[in-house]
């Protein structure tokens, strides 16, 4: 799961009780203060998440699984690392190739080397694919519209 923490944040409300402030597709804001007006508030933890699509996450695990042959009883969860699943340098850059071919995406070196857990992975799909230009319609996909 992609997160940003943080100490200091400045808001202009008040609340009694532990807030989920959607901030944007997929996002939340998670602000674990109770009883106090919000101006300008040091917060314990503050914590931003951007969760994947569900689909995505869900082919990413069948991906690592099927790259490291895990058995249906080994446990697998968003917050699985690759390296406590087994997977060695070699397996990682293989998970990331088999998700580039799966979701037509192409990932950059930096990135792939930040890519320990299949959370991790599935956020930066979603990202590259939201990112990605639309492709234009091929000729027989005009054609069979046109039809229509």
């Amino acid at each position: 799961m992609a997160s940003v923490s943080a100490t200091f944040v400045s808001f202009g409300c008040s609340f009694n009780q532990t807030k989920c402030i959607t901030a944007g597709k997929n996002c939340t804001i998670s602000l674990g203060m109770r009883n106090h007006t919000l101006t300008a508030v040091r917060f314990p933890r503050l914590r931003v998440s951007c969760l994947a699509k569900p689909e995505t996450v869900t082919k990413v695990m069948e991906i690592v699984k099927k790259q490291l042959a895990l058995n249906d009883d080994v446990p697998l969860k968003p917050e699985s690392k690759f390296s406590e699943l087994g997977a060695d340098s070699l397996d990682t850059v293989e998970i990331v190739m088999n998700m580039e071919e799966e979701f037509g995406i192409t990932v950059e070196e930096d990135n792939s080397q930040n890519i320990t857990t299949v959370q991790e992975a599935a956020e930066l799909i979603d990202k590259l694919v939201a990112a990605k230009p639309e492709q234009p319609a091929s000729e027989s996909e005009q054609k069979s519209e046109a039809t229509a």
